[in-house]
């Protein structure tokens, strides 16, 4: 396949999964619960956080933590009691429970109160040509509260070999243009051009088997690869190939 021969294909695969009818499936039907701007940051960074494994089990578990919060995530993370947080008790997806939920909550209102949201932190510390060392420095910010160290696993350091799947997919859903109402667009002083993709089993393996990716392991060094080859294909918008990938990796079993 041919370089224009493959832009083609992934263009129209894009159209494909970029679309409404993705979020039937997707945990980023949860922040679309929501109208208002911190509603929508704080409901998709904790959706984001806990999306790995069965995507129901993804989406249940997202909604039922929204139901904890009130259905009004902004508004609980400024202003909720100790007994808001002991409700909090017995939550769990996987390995992420309660005890990192609470921190979570506790970490948001700081940044909230304290950093000018979590947009305010992309934004000020973002690079010219990645957000990767900003990822970085957001878990420095996030972790600035006492914490126990179980929870510290939750957030991804790209600066320390992840390729932090779960934080790119998030600044995807909050950076990309909201005109096919998939992503939202909320953050508009960060460009496209540097996201990064959410590099993960499904995404990593078709990009292998169109070889916009080499590396074998789904790490940061692979997805400065993957960066680098989406990026040729379209410099300005090379994370909505995420669509391409996961749509062909997950729905289609290429």
């Amino acid at each position: 396949m041919t370089k224009s021969e493959l832009r083609l294909f992934l263009e129209e695969k894009v159209i494909q999964y970029n679309n409404p009818q993705f979020l039937e499936t997707d945990p980023i039907q949860i922040p679309h619960l929501f109208t208002t701007k911190e509603d929508i940051e704080i409901s998709a960074f904790l959706t984001a956080t806990i999306a790995w494994g069965n995507r129901k089990s993804i989406i249940n578990n997202s909604h039922k933590l929204m139901h904890l919060m009130g259905q009004s995530p902004h508004d609980f993370v400024l202003n909720h009691t100790i007994n808001d947080l002991e409700n909090l008790a017995g939550f769990v997806h996987r390995t992420f429970n309660d005890i990192d939920l609470t921190y979570f909550i506790l970490s948001l209102k700081n940044i909230y109160l304290n950093h000018n949201g979590l947009e305010g932190i992309f934004t000020t510390h973002q690079e010219k040509d990645s957000l990767q060392p900003t990822i970085s420095k957001f878990k420095k910010i996030f972790f600035e509260l006492p914490y126990e160290q179980r929870t510290t696993k939750h957030v991804s350091d790209p600066l320390k070999g992840s390729a932090a799947k779960r934080i790119n997919m998030f600044l995807r859903w909050m950076v990309r243009d909201s005109s096919t109402n998939v992503d939202f667009g909320l953050w508009k002083n960060i460009s496209p051009a540097i996201l990064s993709c959410p590099l993960d089993v499904h995404s990593g393996n078709v990009a292998r088997k169109l070889r916009l990716l080499k590396r074998k392991q789904n790490d940061s060094k692979a997805l400065a690869e993957l960066d680098y080859n989406l990026r040729k294909l379209d410099p300005l918008d090379p994370v909505k190939y995420d669509f391409a990938l996961f749509g062909l990796g997950v729905f289609e079993k290429f």
